[in-house]
């Protein structure tokens, strides 16, 4: 059975972050992605380590800043259906790979471009990081403990969530747009606008006075003692979600607690008295003697695994979710479609000449 893409020729400009895996979730639902990556002794963070993260596609060398590589470059995206860049505005145009010398060759073209700050605006031509895109939506402030500084959440809420979904989302919005008019289309993909298209469901319960403008003071954001992680005898960790009635029920089940001796779950003038008791009751067991009491339930407890604990968990491993790479796992491509769920192989080496022979 083909998958999705199948047929779909993507040039990825080499860069790092939301680009990389962006294409990554290209090439396993199946897209040709073929990356230009710099010439040897330039690479990235990994150096000669291999990033699984580039699996499922090939890779030929380019110097961009060469005549001869640049047409080169071009000839390869006369044939192709998107080229990605993860460059500062402006780059690839001084590159002679702009959106407007990659669409004279090829006016079907979908050319995506993938920034932090996007193509227009005052910071636009500046450098950031994830933390500085979630920082300046208003992501970064409200994810904490009250009274204690912001928390960065690795990167996946800039990188990867506000910039890389919303780029595949992007494409294949384009692709689809591409079938009914024939055209191209040039994507601005800024992580601060994803960032804050993610954020819109906290920005309307603001608006509607639901959320409160400060860190450790809501439902979601450890506010609520029932919406949290509690520390077990081991010093291990257990994450509890119980916020409809019916969980937080099971949820004071298991811990072995009545609810008629304890403030009402959301009286919020009871919620330090209910976290005092939460954290008190956690600490007398293990975290894996707690997953043993709430197994079976929907109290909405599970453990804090670490990613090596995450690999062997039950379901996890059921679903084939995480997969051997090496001395350590790669997560399967998702989502999920019939088939073989296998992640591709890692990234192969050729040559320009022999991608244009296969793209005729």
């Amino acid at each position: 059975m083909s998958q999705p893409l199948s047929g779909v020729r993507v040039v990825e400009l080499a860069a790092i972050g939301p680009v990389t895996h962006a294409m990554m979730m290209l090439a396993d639902l199946g897209a040709d992605v073929v990356r230009v990556a710099r010439p040897a002794g330039r690479g990235g963070p990994f150096g000669e380590r291999v990033d699984t993260t580039l699996r499922g596609r090939r890779q030929f060398e380019a110097d961009l800043k060469t005549e001869a590589d640049r047409r080169m470059v071009l000839d390869v995206v006369a044939r192709a259906d998107v080229l990605v860049e993860g460059n500062r505005p402006g780059v690839c145009e001084k590159l002679g790979l702009g959106p407007d010398e990659c669409r004279q060759v090829n006016p079907r073209l979908i050319y995506a471009r993938m920034t932090g700050w996007g193509q227009t605006g005052p910071l636009a031509a500046r450098a950031g990081h994830d933390i500085n895109y979630i920082s300046l939506t208003g992501a970064l402030r409200a994810i904490g403990r009250k009274g204690q500084p912001p928390v960065p959440p690795l990167n996946l809420l800039g990188d990867f969530g506000g910039g890389s979904m919303f780029l595949v989302t992007g494409i294949l919005a384009a692709l689809i747009e591409r079938q009914r008019t024939g055209r191209g289309r040039v994507l601005d993909v800024a992580m601060v606008d994803g960032v804050s298209a993610l954020l819109q469901p906290i920005l309307s319960m603001l608006e509607l006075g639901l959320w409160q403008d400060e860190r450790g003071a809501n439902l979601l954001d450890t506010g609520a003692p029932f919406y949290d992680v509690y520390e077990c005898a081991d010093g291990e960790y257990v994450a509890v979600g119980a916020l409809e009635p019916q969980f937080y029920a099971q949820f004071l089940a298991g811990l072995g607690l009545s609810a008629d001796e304890l403030p009402e779950q959301m009286d919020r003038s009871g919620w330090p008295k209910l976290r005092e008791v939460f954290t008190e009751t956690f600490r007398q067991r293990t975290r894996d003697e707690w997953v043993a009491v709430f197994a079976g339930s929907d109290a909405c407890v599970s453990p804090v695994l670490t990613m090596e604990e995450a690999a062997r968990h039950p379901h996890l491993a059921a679903r084939k979710t995480l997969v051997p790479a090496g001395a350590a796992f790669q997560a399967a491509p998702a989502p999920r479609f019939p088939g073989p769920t296998e992640p591709p192989g890692p990234v192969r080496h050729v040559s320009a000449e022999e991608v244009l022979r296969e793209w005729v």
